[in-house]
């Protein structure tokens, strides 16, 4: 729309801005509009003049930006250029221009830019982000995780949904696939209102795969036959909506008709499990702000305030059906959200790994060891093992920001610390991204919980795309240890077939940085490369190797995945207790590996030096202990094991509040000459003897 496009991009550029923490680029935000179409113009005319359009939108960005021809940088001719060198160029499909990939790639090939059809993501020869539903997927990962805190599966129990959505599209279609428990009583598009008020899960769930494999289906499509008594499919052009018995008990009203702007508010309030959004508008202000604050008017009249809903979560696979003041009081008021840069990141990262596979792959191709029919079937075979990395990314992302608020009473002070240093550093705009001032802080301080998951969605973001910039250093992607995470942005199947491409890849220092930073922050918070820093004044290169060589010395990785596993098992609170350990666990060891260093840390030495001998004393460690660090390994043990852990899982959780001081066991060993056995039998013994388990706590206390 002409009137309001301006205010959109801005809105959509802020949540790109934190969204590409989970790429390589930074990456910008972009918007144009067919000035030129006629009111009243046919589709097949509309979408015409719309390509035109965006033809000479994306000519103008080829035509400044810098190319690659023959490996050397080819600057655009009669361009003055102020910034650096940057071929490095993607655009991704969105908002109206969902199908138009092809049209790009055949721009940049008739530009002869040198990613070829690598230039636009989920095209012809790409991966389609409908078919694989990977923006829905993602978001579901935040859902299910919502719900399991709340002790419910989401694939075994039912539960309600209203949506914002129909079938047909994207997110929505495939995010009311991804569990055949969803009770779905109610939903809305730009057309029509559908409800639902007590749907069977098994036969809605056929009706709406039905409706998701019709091509442009609406809610009309829907069958009235499988409709729950006192439901049906309402038009939002009627002047009023009889409401039956069932709807208002849906509703919680006793007014027996409304308009359907009214209606649509009152679903919006309804008490439900879960709020989809799937759609395009933003319909949940906070109670501080004016409509003319949010930036679209066309939904003013049906808009409501985060004080007025009784969902319990709220799934955003959609980009601002709510503002970010709205979830922030929504989730002060107990709510469970996080943000939609957060729960839709999976569609830009799915984008983000088609174009490097493709860099690699152009090599390949060129050098006539894979034909482009080839590539092409390849990249097809990679497609689940592709979902499946970022898959794994939204997880891990959504995992982090639920134990940064479990943990939030404990760090209030890091955090405040935290955002005044991205202040400093010019980094982060309060006022900008809807941070509180201090003052507000100051008055969240007495509970403890001064920051909501949404606000800590835009810090876990900011401090991402901080350490990918420090990361991009040879110190870390030419380090033969570090380097390796390079292989694990990658399907494997291409590793194992083209290994010498990937590890000759041109944004190679890039991908190892963000896999390096997601990777960190996602397992250890938001706050650990701050705390560490503050603690050794080693660079953040440095404090990050030291990481690395700490969690492979007590192999983090295989016991993570194994806690992982326990998803609905066993409580998420419990399981939230051990990572919490083992952070504090690797927080300590980091810290020891920088004091114990002078230079860069050298990961192989390290990890060649201690991960042996720490396997063999942490296996045994219950046996080797004594006095109160004994009784606290068997309480630990004891309460896991009565959860539902496993016992080989219970015992390692037990050992690593002692696990700091295995590090110091073998340096005494090594340096004594004495067996471990009898160094670690001493060690502990000496403790015991000198309280020192007593003298620690006091110094925690401090």
């Amino acid at each position: 729309r002409m009137e309001d496009y301006r205010t959109e991009v801005l809105g959509l550029v802020k949540a790109q801005q934190v969204k590409n923490a989970v790429i390589v680029p930074v990456g910008a935000k972009g918007g144009f509009v067919a000035k030129t179409i006629p009111d009243g113009a046919e589709r097949d005319e509309v979408q015409r003049m719309g390509i035109l359009a965006y033809q000479t939108f994306i000519s103008a960005l080829l035509d400044v930006t810098d190319n690659l021809v023959a490996g050397e940088i080819s600057p655009p001719e009669n361009v003055v250029r102020h910034d650096e060198d940057d071929p490095y160029l993607v655009v991704a499909a969105d908002k109206g221009t969902a199908t138009f990939s092809d049209i790009a790639n055949e721009i940049a090939e008739a530009y002869q830019f040198w990613l070829g059809d690598a230039f636009a993501s989920g095209g012809s020869q790409g991966y389609d982000h409908k078919k694989m539903g990977i923006t829905a997927r993602g978001a579901w990962e935040s859902v299910k995780l919502h719900f399991r805190e709340k002790g419910i599966d989401t694939q075994a129990t039912p539960f309600t949904v209203i949506g914002i959505g129909d079938m047909s599209g994207d997110v929505f279609g495939n995010g009311m696939l991804l569990s055949e428990q969803i009770k779905l009583v109610a939903a809305f598009n730009h057309m029509h209102i559908f409800i639902d008020p007590s749907p069977d899960p098994a036969v809605s769930f056929a009706e709406r795969k039905r409706l998701f494999e019709l091509p442009r289906s609406g809610w009309t499509d829907y069958d009235s036959k499988l409709i729950s008594k006192g439901g049906g499919v309402f038009s939002r052009a009627a002047k009023w909506i009889e409401l039956s018995s069932e709807v208002q008990t849906l509703l919680d009203t006793r007014q027996e008709r409304m308009a359907p702007t009214d209606l649509i508010s009152a679903l919006l309030r309804s008490p439900v499990d879960l709020i989809c959004n799937g759609g395009i508008g933003t319909y949940v202000k906070s109670t501080q702000e004016a409509h003319t604050d949010v930036g679209d008017k066309s939904n003013d009249s049906l808009r409501i305030d985060a004080a007025e809903l009784r969902a319990r979560v709220i799934g955003e696979g959609g980009n601002l059906g709510f503002t970010q003041l709205a979830r922030v009081e929504f989730a002060r008021r107990g709510g469970a959200c996080n943000t939609d840069f957060i729960d839709n990141a999976g569609g830009v990262d799915c984008s983000d790994h088609e174009v490097n596979i493709k860099i690699a792959l152009q090599s390949v191709v060129q050098a006539g060891d894979l034909t482009v029919k080839q590539r092409n079937e390849l990249l097809k075979q990679m497609t689940e093992r592709v979902a499946q990395l970022v898959l794994h990314h939204n997880y891990r992302q959504a995992l982090s920001l639920a134990l940064a608020e479990y943990q939030i009473l404990q760090q209030s002070d890091d955090y405040l610390q935290l955002i005044h240093q991205l202040e400093r550093k010019g980094r982060l705009d309060r006022g900008l991204e809807n941070l509180p001032s201090d003052e507000v802080l100051a008055e969240r301080m007495p509970t403890g919980a001064i920051l909501s998951r949404p606000e800590l969605s835009v810090l876990i973001s900011y401090v991402k795309g901080v350490l990918k910039e420090e990361l991009n250093s040879p110190l870390i992607h030419q380090d033969p240890y570090i380097s390796q995470m390079l292989c694990r942005a990658f399907p494997d199947q291409l590793v194992e077939r083209f290994g010498s491409a990937v590890w000759e890849h041109r944004l190679r220092a890039e991908i190892v940085a963000t896999q390096l930073a997601n990777s960190m922050v996602n397992q250890m918070g938001i706050i650990f490369p701050m705390r560490v820093q503050d603690a050794t004044g080693r660079t953040l290169p440095e404090v990050a190797a030291a990481w690395v060589a700490a969690r492979d010395i007590f192999q983090i990785n295989q016991f993570w995945e194994l806690l992982e596993g326990l998803d609905n098992q066993v409580p998420t609170a419990v399981i939230h207790d051990v990572m919490a350990d083992i952070q504090r666990l690797m927080r300590r060891v980091s810290v020891w590996l920088l004091r114990h260093s002078s230079g860069f840390p050298d990961v192989t030495a390290l990890v060649e030096r201690f991960s042996q001998p720490v396997q063999s004393i942490l296996l045994g460690l219950g046996e080797r202990l004594a006095g109160e660090p004994l009784t606290n390994w068997q309480q630990v043990s004891e309460r896991l094991s009565s959860a539902g852990t496993p016992e080989e899982i219970a015992t390692t959780a037990a050992s690593l509040s002692s696990g700091f001081s295995l590090l110091d066991i073998i340096s005494i060993a090594e340096e004594s000459g004495q067996p471990l056995d009898t160094v670690s039998e001493t060690y502990f013994a000496l403790g015991d003897t000198l309280s020192l388990s007593w003298l620690e706590a006091q110094i925690k206390l401090l």
